[in-house]
């Protein structure tokens, strides 16, 4: 029983870090284009974080993405020990990354830290490639669906809005960014707090507790949607300086039109029931609005930068999850 609380209390943990780590993905743009003082911004954010938790309960009716996450190796294999070492890597590594102010992904550095020990513990057997692959190939799709969506979204906006005032149209599209930042904020708790939720019911499940991520108790989701709104209040002012401005510079307009496009891909991957990264989306529809400028507006070495992160989670932090796992096994912690 010790050994799962420990485990609890870390993937609370890692949810708090989620937090300040993606808190840029929600605020960055509304906070670069002085729509919210960035102390507004994180109150904001982490006030739609958790209302992401009524939201997937009483309007969704499930954490499919929880079922995901939980389905990412096979019952059989999952102990304790494998769920602790995915655990402690994917703190170290998110914590790395959030150091260098690099955004990388925090859903892929907790699904690799996953596998990567139960690989190192039961072999490749262990581990739902089928599963492991879908949510991988969102690496591509996640950011491309972002980019294409806000494109689309600012052309149909420039289009709609030409005749109009510039000054107007500024007023105009700094409280649409209220909403779409929010919506943004919704979207980045449905998905990211219910990844944790799903390691959590993992470990419930292996220790005996529960049978299914169906039948977890409620104070498990709500502790998570807490968690990572909790976070969100701490900020994440590194990665805000990258998301926020080295891209590309984002008027409010562009701002609003980005958040409304990464909003609408992370609940469509919430009807999916797939975990993706609400930093790929939200760099995809930073990209996407930089492009429609022309394609010398976005400052592509710092985009090939962040690809490179983005790659590079997976097998980083499952290599990281499989050293801890041979330390935890070498120390008995069973």
């Amino acid at each position: 029983m010790t050994l799962l609380i420990i485990i609890i209390v870390l993937a609370i943990v890692f949810d708090f870090i989620n937090g300040f780590h993606d808190a840029a993905n929600a605020i960055s743009v509304i906070v670069t284009t002085r729509v919210l003082t960035p102390l507004q911004a994180v109150i904001w954010a982490a006030t739609w974080n958790f209302i992401a938790f009524f939201v997937a309960k009483y309007i969704f009716g499930e954490f499919g993405i929880a079922n995901t996450v939980s389905k990412t190796v096979y019952a059989e294999f999952i102990t304790l020990p494998i769920i602790l070492s995915g655990l402690i890597a994917a703190i170290v590594w998110n914590l790395f990354t959030w150091r260098l102010g690099i955004p990388s992904s925090s859903s892929h550095t907790l699904i690799g830290g996953f596998a990567g020990a139960a690989i190192c513990g039961a072999g490749f057997q262990a581990i739902q490639a089928s599963v492991i692959l879908k949510i991988a190939a969102f690496i591509v799709l996640a950011p491309f669906i972002g980019m294409v969506t806000s494109a689309l979204i600012t052309i149909i906006v420039l289009w709609s809005f030409k005749k109009l005032n510039p000054h107007k149209a500024e007023n105009i599209f700094k409280k649409t960014q209220l909403v779409s930042s929010g919506l943004f904020s919704l979207g980045h708790g449905l998905n990211d707090s219910q990844k944790v939720m799903g390691i959590i019911a993992t470990a419930m499940i292996a220790f005996g507790l529960i049978d299914s991520v169906n039948t977890v108790p409620d104070w498990v989701p709500l502790t998570c949607f807490a968690a990572i709104g909790a976070g969100t209040m701490m900020g994440g002012w590194r990665i805000v300086k990258t998301m926020g401005s080295k891209i590309t510079k984002v008027t409010p307009m562009e701002g609003a039109c980005a958040d409304t496009a990464g909003a609408l891909t992370l609940f469509l991957t919430e009807i999916l029931k797939i975990p993706v990264s609400t930093t790929h989306t939200i760099t995809g529809a930073i990209i996407g609005v930089g492009a429609v400028k022309r394609l010398s507006a976005v400052r592509w070495g710092v985009t090939i930068n962040l690809l490179w992160a983005w790659i590079l989670t997976i097998p980083v932090s499952a290599l990281l999850a499989a050293g801890m796992y041979l330390i935890v096994n070498a120390v008995g912690i069973r």
